[in-house]
């Protein structure tokens, strides 16, 4: 009975549980050398705890799987995805297909974040320096259900009008594809779509640029055009991949989003609520901190295409917290001001 009174007192001090009780959540990004997973991890770092989530960033073959991922397995509460994924996905159920409609219909927008650039990699000796010269070259697009093998894919599409023949056409992980590229030369062109800087690429040598180099993307030729219809211009810095770049170079990217479900019991819309207030309130810790992403992404909730819907809660908090208002920074303190004692 005593330990019964010290517990309750204890609890009454504050000493008990906490008032929101800790939840385990997962995130699925992308491999383990892109910038998905670091975002992921930037996001769990920074954003997770002031939540009261111990969120667990999962590697994935990429947004195809992260969106089946998110719809159905256990835990997974937030999702990477490309926009080109998801409307992929939105294209196909609107055209019957029910398998798309129930993995899409049920799935919500957080926020956009930042736009990943296209690399299109050929051999040094190729005889091609434009992304629009390759129609009739062997292709690595990414693995299957991957971002990558979507967005390759359905640029060439876009570009070429008409998909990659299966017969020059591979799979491959980006390490498998490159070995092959400078190996026994039996692939042309390796897609690999990552937000720069890329951990993929920044990691080579010097030696790398005598043997591969990245195609520009000109966006004035008839193809380019078609393609930026669905993908936006980019521009793939030399500072990013001084091993491989001497100058800035033009490129082309597609962006990408923060996906949850949409949730409906209460608990899990209440720690939804609680991680949309923390993304706000410690964005200026993700762009300082995290990823250098970060501080591409504008902190804000545009209007998304059709079909497109932002998660109601996660919404109505980020809009509270965009419309309140931003303390002043203070000014510095004057020579008198600090002799005086006025500076706090």
């Amino acid at each position: 009975m005593r330990w019964r009174w010290v517990a309750a007192l204890l609890v009454a001090a504050g000493f008990g549980a906490p008032a929101h009780a800790v939840v385990g959540y997962k995130i699925v990004t992308a491999s383990e050398r892109g910038t998905y997973i670091q975002i992921g991890r930037d996001v769990a770092k920074l954003v997770a705890p002031a939540a009261d989530i111990e969120l667990d960033v999962l590697p994935s073959a990429g947004s195809a799987e992260n969106v089946e991922r998110l719809r159905y397995e256990p835990g997974v509460k937030f999702a990477m995805v490309q926009s080109d994924v998801y409307q992929a996905f939105l294209d196909l159920a609107a055209n019957g297909n029910r398998d798309a409609d129930a993995m899409i219909r049920p799935l919500r927008v957080i926020m956009p974040l930042y736009n990943e650039e296209i690399y299109f990699i050929a051999r040094s000796d190729a005889p091609y320096n434009f992304v629009h010269e390759i129609k009739d070259a062997k292709i690595n697009v990414g693995p299957l259900r991957s971002g990558t093998a979507m967005s390759a894919s359905t640029i060439y599409r876009q570009m070429f009008g008409a998909p990659i023949p299966e017969a020059t056409t591979s799979y491959l992980s980006n390490e498998d594809a490159l070995v092959k590229l400078i190996g026994d030369k039996s692939i042309d062109v390796v897609v690999v779509v990552a937000g720069q800087p890329a951990k993929l690429l920044v990691d080579m040598k010097p030696e790398a640029r005598q043997l591969i180099k990245l195609l520009k993307f000109d966006a004035n030729q008839p193809s380019g055009k078609a393609a930026l219809r669905t993908y936006f211009p980019a521009t793939v810095r030399a500072a990013s991949y001084p091993n491989l770049l001497a100058e800035d170079i033009p490129g082309v990217a597609v962006k990408a989003f923060l996906v949850t479900y949409d949730y409906k019991l209460a608990q899990t819309s209440e720690h939804m609520v609680r991680f949309a207030r923390a993304l706000c309130q410690n964005f200026g810790r993700l762009q300082a901190q995290g990823h250098p992403k970060w501080r591409e992404v504008e902190l804000g909730l545009p209007e998304l295409g059709q079909g497109w819907l932002y998660y109601p809660q996660t919404e109505r908090a980020l809009r509270q917290c965009l419309a309140a208002p931003r303390p002043k920074p203070a000014a510095p303190c004057s020579q008198q001001e600090r002799i005086l004692g006025l500076c706090k």
